[in-house]
Parts: C-alpha cells; sequence; structure tokens
C-alpha cells in the first residue's frame, strides 16, 4: 500500500499536473503549427518556386516493381518538418521571453512595506512607554 499511496502523492503534485498540461497543450499546438505550415506557407512557396508541392519532392532510390512500393527519400517532407519545428521554436521562445520579462518587471515592483497589526502596534506602544519611565530621573 505505500508504494501505491507514495505513487498517488507524485501524480497529484502541481509539477506533474503542470507538464501533463503542457504536453496535451503542446500536441494540440503542434497540430495547428503543421497545417499553418502545410496549408498556408507552403503552397504559396512552392508557387514561388514554379508550382511544386513540397510533399511530393521526392527522390526514387527503387521504382515500385509489382505489390512492392516504390523506396523514395521524401525531402520535401523532410523541408516541411523543419519548417514546422523552426515555427514551434520560435513561438516557445516568444512565449519564453514574454515570461521572463513578466518575472523582471515582477521582481522590480516596488513591495510596499507590511502594515503592522494592532498586537505590533500595541507592543511598540508599550515599549516606548518603557522608555519613556526608564528615562525618568
Amino acid at each position: 500500500m505505500g508504494v501505491l499511496n507514495e505513487f498517488k502523492a507524485f501524480a497529484v503534485k502541481g509539477n506533474v499536473v503542470d507538464m501533463a498540461v503542457g504536453i496535451i497543450i503542446g500536441a494540440a499546438f503542434g497540430k495547428i503549427v503543421t497545417s499553418f505550415v502545410g496549408d498556408l506557407i507552403m503552397p504559396p512557396i512552392g508557387m514561388l518556386i514554379g508550382g511544386v508541392d513540397f510533399s511530393d519532392l521526392v527522390i526514387t532510390l527503387k521504382a515500385a516493381e509489382g505489390a512492392t512500393p516504390a523506396v523514395v527519400l521524401a525531402y520535401g517532407k523532410f523541408i516541411q518538418t523543419i519548417l514546422d519545428f523552426v515555427i514551434v521554436a520560435f513561438a516557445i521562445f516568444m512565449g519564453v521571453k514574454a515570461i521572463n520579462r513578466l518575472k523582471r518587471e515582477e521582481a522590480v515592483a516596488p513591495s510596499l512595506p507590511p502594515v503592522p497589526t494592532k498586537e505590533e502596534e500595541l507592543l511598540g506602544e508599550i515599549r516606548d512607554l518603557l522608555r519613556a519611565q526608564n528615562n525618568r530621573p
């Protein structure tokens, strides 16, 4: 039972839950970026270089023979994947940069001195009265 309780304590820690949420959001973001690159970025680039569809750019190493498919190097898909990575990396960089800027602003913001509690005020008055009594001739 000890291992189960230990695992439960580990699984519900804030960092583990935050990481899981980050992974799920990251996967969804990856799909968005893949669509952005494949559907919006690559067609105009392909059109600029002569109407080429990057997913069709391949080097055939061995032609198809009967039921055996062709062996190809799909370098067009590789170029598209590199662009996906660059866009994701740039988006993460911008996000981290924004978070770091917020942290710096938070650290620079002056904090107000703490307001003394009622007890602290009373203790201060007692201290001042005792000093005044000790200083009398």
